[in-house]
């Protein structure tokens, strides 16, 4: 039957992608980063009381670090953002990342950070249960980067701190520039982007990308 000849040559081409997929070194996966906050322990103190410990409610694709239960509210004089997830384990210093999107809501101009940014910005307060927590620093939007381990960095020929640029395929295909890598012991691979330019190209969390020099 024709209907069934056609439908075998197209499992098969699915088959055979997959498994040059899988051998591909240049692919790796993406991870889409929404709203998040890492608190100080003197933060969480304050926010959700002395000695709290957090709620471990999903992990994350990077080792040891994982999406708590709880969240805060992030309040401006302008704008509000409701249930902004906790990320744990407690970091020295509070961080909040949001997308550009975010920043409109709130009306506030943050600085695009590589790694927790120090620029003062205008200033959010951090909502918890217990207490309120007035921050001015340590608010970015998180520059677009790609996390690999030592291995994973010599296999691809990458150093901490190199840039590279990032392709992703589809019907809303695009090429992300100057996308920052981060090598190191502690992580694995995984390219890292906010809402806004995952949405930008029907980019989801677990899709592939490749690594282009």
């Amino acid at each position: 039957m024709e209907v069934e000849k056609d439908l075998i040559v197209k499992i098969t081409k699915e088959v055979i992608q997959k498994i040059n997929g899988e051998n591909d070194k240049n692919l790796v996966v993406a991870g889409v980063s929404n709203r998040h906050v890492h608190l100080s322990r003197e933060h969480l103190n304050i926010l959700y009381g002395q000695g709290y410990a957090l709620t471990r409610y999903r992990d994350l694709r990077q080792p040891n670090q994982y999406a708590a239960k709880e969240t805060i509210g992030v309040a401006t004089a302008s704008g509000y953002l409701d249930k902004v997830r906790i990320l744990g384990p407690v970091r020295k210093s509070t961080q909040f990342e949001l997308s550009a999107s975010d920043a409109r809501r709130l009306r506030i101009d943050p600085p695009y950070a590589k790694s927790g940014s120090k620029e003062s910005c205008s200033p959010v307060i951090l909502i918890g249960p217990e207490g309120n927590v007035v921050l001015e620093t340590g608010i970015a939007i998180a520059w677009r980067h790609l996390h690999l381990s030592i291995e994973e960095g010599a296999r691809l020929n990458l150093e901490d701190g190199d840039e590279v640029d990032i392709e992703v395929s589809g019907d809303r295909g695009v090429i992300f520039r100057k996308v920052w890598v981060r090598v190191s012991s502690k992580m694995i691979s995984e390219f890292h982007v906010d809402t806004d330019e995952a949405n930008s190209c029907g980019l989801r969390t677990g899709d592939k990308v490749r690594v282009l020099r």
